[in-house]
């Protein structure tokens, strides 16, 4: 397959490139619709007691979402802001898709005791279409913008559709200005890498291309299933950091072979038929660490697994396809390396025979280093988060300020509901019902009663999720059934406790068949597998630590919240497990060659690791950058998946692949590619070569274009 593929790249390259070229302009043409199409329905799991619930009462009682506007002044009591609200209020009433619009000043508990706030709810009809429902609230939001005069000091609006639209313009903003920090720097450190604008171009041409890849692939997805807000982000960031590390191993393989090969199609060859096996087989391990997303029933990791593992295939057929056609067409003008081999990766081959040489202590410093850094995902928590996450400058966190620093905690939090089906007793029903003080009671069609309770702090804070515990206690076998925001949370955890070591099952199967078939052997994989752990485990736990604890957090322009959005353990830990494997495949892929030329399994080690460990660090630290322009946005999921991702490759770039692997390559020594006889005779029958074919006789002329 490798080989027709770069036939064809190499026999039609303007071809390929046009085809490359309309795909870029569908991608940032159709596939930029998708930031349209965003949701923040994150916690929905289909199935779930608290989904079905809501889906009951939805049936039940087709309630209409609201917004919220919250008006601070130095006095809205002031007749003035008095008669504009009021003004403000009967012009919302008159708004098409609005249903209700409560007085402020007659409904308790809407002006703030200091009288410098007051909240305006708007409330639409249920129902609406999309487009409607679209039109009622943007009409709304600027009716409630419109409330001035001198004593107004400010208007805040946001909440239900509103905060979806608002989160999906952040997205774009931050998308947009994530790629204009990192693409320029990336361009910088790729220069100082090749020395070249030629050989520093071609990376970030795939990188486009994974790019219009994320866009257009979240856009196809979002005809089928929900695309979340944090999909975006990323998608983006991983595409273009995975087409740069792609495009780097295939351009430093490239010039080496034409420091033997003057031919540019015969070099683009073997660079595929050897570096590309290894993209091949990389982008295959990194999309099988994101399957194990698909066996949660959440639409949201669903949905992010999917898209992320297209964005994968598409790096990987862009550095397949469009890199080699590239090359052929322009490679003649990019210098070969240097002709001293001997002296290429000396710190690495230095670094490789210390590790070697004192295995053990290596060993004995660096676990334990990595075990202690990990110890805080021990007292990890996970929650909904509210708008503590959005960056101050957003409208929906301005709001929330404003209800934080004029009203009483809890101001405005969804209680927790609790759905009486028919046949419930009336002993149960006073049971629950008498649990919290303030329970309000709705009678709905067809006998089913909705009691709210009010649980105190956050929505999905532990006092709210210990009273869904408690009532699904209480309940025994009577049809009660809980729902709201903690319900939600709760739900969640328990689908990922039930699930997750089916996911782990999935993906560790696949990545042992897959690095097996790679390698030939059985012990690589575990191997791989437990190193990989050690630099996961220690990323994450640096995450909860300036996250959830709150250290550190100020300098990279977040706050401890006391606990991690549950959209980033996930997904941290599904991306950076492929990720680690990438870079493993890129060392072992360099170690094989040079054990089955020498027979020398500790030189292996040690040239192997000089081969790839410029390319490693290399890519390391470009992915560092793309995460880290990503964090700039200050949407703190997305910093807590970007600090997990970039903790997660620097620190398996460094202290696991440059000392870890060798150390334990040299514990094992030969034994490190052991395989029983009957899996040994299958890898030799249907097992993967890396390594490119002989050296042919170079042509004499030189075939640059």
């Amino acid at each position: 397959m490798l080989s027709t593929l770069a036939r064809a790249a190499t026999r039609r390259p303007l071809t390929v490139m046009l085809l490359w070229g309309l795909f870029l302009l569908l991608g940032f043409g159709l596939g930029t619709g998708v930031f349209g199409r965003l949701s923040d329905d994150v916690p929905d799991v289909p199935g779930t007691e608290s989904q079905v619930a809501a889906e009951h009462l939805d049936g039940l009682d087709p309630a209409g979402d609201s917004i919220t506007g919250v008006v601070e002044a130095a006095a809205v009591t002031d007749p003035a802001v008095r008669a504009e609200v009021r003004r403000a209020v009967a012009d919302l009433r008159e708004v098409a898709g609005v249903a209700e619009v409560p007085d402020p000043y007659a409904t308790p508990g809407t002006v703030a005791e200091d009288g410098r706030a007051l909240v305006v709810s708007v409330t639409l009809e249920g129902g609406l279409d999309d487009d409607a429902e679209e039109a009622a609230v943007d009409d709304a939001a600027d009716r409630l913008h419109g409330i001035d005069g001198s004593a107004v000091s400010g208007v805040h609006v946001s909440g239900g559709p509103l905060l979806g639209q608002q989160l999906g313009e952040r997205a774009q903003e931050d998308v947009k200005n994530a790629e204009l920090i990192s693409l320029p720097v990336v361009l910088v450190l790729l220069l100082v890498v090749f020395g070249g604008l030629r050989a520093a171009g071609l990376p970030l041409l795939v990188a486009v291309a994974g790019i219009a890849g994320a866009f257009l692939a979240l856009f196809g997805f979002s005809h089928v299933t929900d695309i979340s807000v944090y999909a975006i982000q990323v998608t983006t960031m991983l595409g273009l950091g995975l087409a740069v590390d792609y495009a780097l191993l295939m351009l430093v393989r490239f010039r080496e072979e034409r420091r033997h090969i003057p031919d540019v199609v015969e070099a683009v060859h073997r660079t595929v038929a050897a570096a590309g096996r290894t993209v091949l087989f990389s982008g295959l391990t990194v999309a099988v660490s994101l399957a194990g997303l698909l066996v949660f029933p959440s639409t949201f990791l669903r949905s992010m697994g999917l898209a992320v593992a297209a964005v994968v295939v598409v790096d990987m057929l862009a550095a397949l396809t469009l890199l080699p056609a590239l090359l052929t067409r322009f490679g003649g003008r990019i210098p070969p390396a240097k002709a001293r081999p001997e002296e290429e990766g000396r710190l690495f081959a230095r670094l490789a025979r210390f590790a070697a040489r004192r295995r053990v202590a290596v060993l004995a410093v660096a676990v334990p280093a990595l075990l202690v850094v990990a110890l805080p995902v021990t007292g990890m928590s996970i929650n909904l988060g509210d708008a503590r996450q959005l960056p101050k400058s957003t409208e929906a966190r301005q709001l929330y300020d404003a209800i934080e620093a004029h009203f009483p905690p809890g101001t405005g939090v969804s209680p927790v509901t609790v759905v009486l089906r028919p046949g419930t007793d009336t002993a149960t029903a006073d049971r629950i019902g008498a649990i919290a003080g303030g329970t309000t009671v709705r009678d709905l069609p067809g006998g089913t009663t909705v009691l709210e309770l009010p649980a105190g702090g956050a929505a999905d804070g532990p006092a709210a999720t210990e009273l869904v515990e408690r009532v699904r206690e209480l309940r025994g076998d009577a049809p009660v059934q809980v729902t709201g925001s903690a319900a939600q949370l709760v739900d969640f955890r328990q689908m990922l406790a039930d699930r997750a070591p089916w996911a782990a099952l999935t993906v560790l199967t696949g990545i042992f068949v897959l690095l097996f078939a790679f390698t030939g052997s059985v012990l690589l994989p575990l191997r791989t597998v437990a190193t990989t752990l050690l630099s996961l485990g220690a990323a994450l736990g640096a995450v909860v630590w300036v996250f959830q604890d709150g250290h550190l957090a100020g300098p990279i322009g977040a706050e401890g919240l006391g606990a991690l959005s549950l959209t980033a353990p996930p997904l941290i830990i599904a991306i950076a497990f492929g990720l680690a494997m990438d870079y493993e495949l890129f060392i072992l892929a360099r170690m094989r060659e040079a054990r089955e030329r020498t027979g020398d399994d500790r030189e292996a080690v040690v040239t192997g690791l000089r081969r790839s460990g410029r390319v490693v660090t290399c890519a390391a630290l470009l992915l560092a950058v793309v995460f880290g322009a990503f964090m700039t946005g200050g949407f703190s999921p997305i910093l807590q998946i970007g600090l997990g991702l970039t903790l997660a490759v620097l620190i398996d770039a460094t202290v696991v692949r440059m000392l870890l692997v060798p150390a334990t390559m040299a514990l094992l020594g030969r034994h490190a590619w052991w395989a029983p006889k009957p899996l040994r005779r299958a890898h030799e029958r249907f097992g993967v070569r890396e390594e490119a074919p002989g050296p042919a006789p170079a042509p004499p002329q030189p075939a640059a274009r």
